[in-house]
């Protein structure tokens, strides 16, 4: 999963003399940058202007698909010695499995790592050692909603399933759709399933453990089972929209904004779209995390994606020089002024501003009280890479929760095999 904009790296001139491929100098260089196609962006060129004034180094975005598309891409140009000297990637399970000590620099002993907050690093670590620094704000996974309809249909937000099911029902009744299905992006069918793992962790608090260890499958834990069984929940009451096959995240986004679609699950880094496509709607956007079947409701947080510099370019030092310049003090400032942040942040000393948006306003009090925790794949290394695909198939009825489940458990086991994980 996604995207974009905060990238926290630092860096001092003492770390040009540290390990690294040999470099040109730093000065009149020009950086190629590998970002999704879905990604806002008006942070990043907000840094990339202010970085060229200040360094002489200039940056030029090489966009990719989003979802298994654009992780094939990725693959593909580190198997070919293809990469572009930064890249912006997942952190968690599916960072583990491009060999990051094979391609990636190390960034353990680099100077601005002691302001990058342990909850990241680990995300981005492999045997204690750190290959890449959070790209954005922490995130929140679960739903967007339209508070002018909210209001209008005199709806409160849900704290359990069956009342976000009951006001689905009334807005159905509306004319309304309900949830927003955008799945032409198959990145975005899985946010129902994976925003519903603080239920699963609060029913089975050993549950990601067993998982890793292979002594828990979804399909054989009914807590986990739950969460397919939500997203086809969903479709098979009539919420969603009918071309949901044919909608794209940028549509949804719209359908959001406009009020025709009331919700929509997806992680709040969606914000800055929203405000770029429709500025003038972005603050009737509201949020709240996926409610579970009792008990307190809390949030499901993902960590930001990351930004890696490749082991094997030909301007290493030029990348670290410019990243370093991204977290500065001054970089953040240029990022924050032409961009909100979408959530807290994952580097020490960095607040979010008092304008911040109202959606992002809605997701602290989970953090102030203790109600998060971080999405299976922060707590896992092992996410199958076929998980988008099974979900498009279960969030549109054709195959069932169950069925789903066991086909992911298959495709996670591939996916630990390849990384020798004891159990497997």
């Amino acid at each position: 999963m996604r995207p974009s904009r905060f990238v926290v790296l630092a860096f001092c001139a003492a770390a040009l003399f540290l390990g690294g491929a040999a470099s040109i100098p730093a000065q009149g260089t020009t950086l190629s940058f590998l970002i999704d196609n879905q990604s806002a962006l008006d942070g990043i060129k907000g840094v990339m202007a202010a970085a060229e004034k200040k360094l002489g180094i200039s940056l030029t975005i090489d966009l990719r698909p989003g979802g298994a598309e654009g992780d094939n891409v990725v693959k593909t140009r580190l198997a070919t010695g293809d990469m572009d000297d930064l890249s912006y990637y997942n952190s968690g399970s599916l960072f583990q499995a491009l060999n990051p000590p094979q391609n990636f620099v190390d960034l353990t002993d680099e100077p601005y790592m002691k302001d990058v907050l342990d909850s990241f690093k680990s995300t981005v670590s492999v045997n204690g050692r750190v290959y890449g620094i959070p790209a954005d704000a922490a995130m929140g996974g679960g739903w967007l909603y339209n508070k002018k309809v909210y209001a209008q249909l005199g709806l409160k937000v849900p704290t359990t399933w069956a009342q976000l099911l009951a006001n689905c029902d009334r807005i159905k009744a509306a004319g309304k759709t309900a949830v927003i299905g955008s799945y032409k992006d198959d990145w975005t069918s899985q946010l129902i399933f994976l925003a519903d793992y603080f239920n699963v962790q609060a029913k089975d608090p050993t549950f990601a453990a067993d998982y890793t260890a292979h002594r828990a499958t979804i399909a054989g834990t009914p807590v986990a089972l739950r969460s397919f069984e939500k997203l086809q929940e969903i479709y098979k009451r009539g919420y969603m929209n009918k071309d949901l096959l044919a909608t794209t995240f940028e549509q949804a986004l719209k359908m959001l904004a406009d009020g025709s679609g009331v919700h929509y699950p997806m992680l709040t880094f969606a914000l800055v779209n929203i405000k770029t496509l429709a500025p003038d709607k972005v603050n009737d956007i509201g949020f709240f995390g996926q409610p579970g079947d009792s008990g307190a409701s809390g949030l499901t947080v993902w960590m930001p994606a990351g930004i890696y510099v490749y082991k094997n370019g030909k301007n290493v030092d030029a990348a670290k020089k410019w990243v370093g310049f991204f977290v500065s003090k001054e970089g953040i400032a240029a990022d924050m002024e032409k961009q909100k942040p979408s959530g807290p942040f994952a580097v020490r000393g960095a607040s979010l501003p008092a304008d911040v948006l109202p959606a992002v306003k809605d997701m602290l009090p989970y953090f102030d009280s203790g109600r998060t925790a971080p999405a299976l794949e922060f707590v896992s290394p092992i996410k199958g890479p076929n998980l988008p695909q099974i979900c498009v198939e279960v969030g549109s009825g054709i195959t069932s929760p169950l069925d789903a489940a066991r086909q992911y458990d298959k495709d996670v086991e591939k996916q630990a095999k390849q990384l020798g994980l004891p159990g497997w």
